[in-house]
């Protein structure tokens, strides 16, 4: 059973999604302020955090930004009125990993939210480290989960982590969008093909020397994406 953080100042949204996550066996709390919600995210520790933006007395970019800067890595997932491509791209820099405009459709969301705790589930693996992943002057380290760039640590939001990894794990192949949405949102809408684009734009940002000509991380025209070392 997971455990759910809802924050949402509607009373009857809150009621709906805690009572339909319930339904599916997991554990909610509800938070009706941001202050109130980021309190919950410090105390309770919940697996996922589902975040409106709209919240009195915090809005919901402002709990995002602080549980990442406190360096608190649970799945979070937008939930907002606001479906301005300015603001998704400010959610996924922030850290967001997923985004939901209202209205929108229970068994959307609760596919989202299964996708994103499968995503952030921990796995069994063989012991030993895995090797260390590198291409120009990034290191990737998946056993620490850490990034360097030229010795110094690159700050990723978790689903850009997922992202980096699965563009390495195909040495140099290209990953279609699709492809790379169903490997790290669990998704298969191509509707939602901006989502990688849009982390793609953020990582190249945070790895690439001069993120406008990549040299690494490449487009490949109307099919996706590789990684070139």
């Amino acid at each position: 059973m997971s455990r759910i953080l809802v924050v949402e100042d509607n009373a009857n949204l809150a009621f709906g999604l805690s009572t339909s996550l319930e339904l599916e066996g997991h554990e909610v709390a509800v938070a009706a302020t941001g202050v109130e919600g980021l309190r919950q995210a410090r105390t309770w520790n919940p697996d996922l955090v589902i975040l409106d933006l709209m919240l009195p007395e915090m809005d919901g970019n402002r709990v995002l930004k602080t549980l990442r800067e406190e360096g608190r890595e649970m799945p979070v997932l937008i939930l907002t009125a606001r479906g301005e491509e300015a603001d998704k791209v400010l959610g996924f820099r922030l850290g967001a990993d997923d985004y939901v405009t209202k209205p929108f459709g229970i068994l959307e969301l609760l596919a989202r939210v299964a996708a994103l705790l499968r995503r952030s589930a921990p796995r069994d693996g063989p012991a030993g480290k895995a090797p260390v992943e590198r291409f120009g002057d990034v290191e990737v380290n998946p056993s620490t989960h850490t990034v360097l760039r030229d010795g110094k640590p690159v700050a990723l939001a978790p689903k850009e982590y997922d992202l980096l990894c699965a563009l390495l794990r195909r040495d140099g192949a290209v990953a279609s969008r699709l492809e790379l949405l169903q490997e790290v949102w669990g998704h298969r809408s191509s509707v939602m093909t901006r989502t990688v684009d849009m982390h793609i734009a953020e990582l190249r940002r945070k790895v690439e020397s001069d993120p406008t000509a990549p040299r690494h991380i490449l487009t490949v025209w109307k099919v996706g994406y590789r990684l070139e070392r």
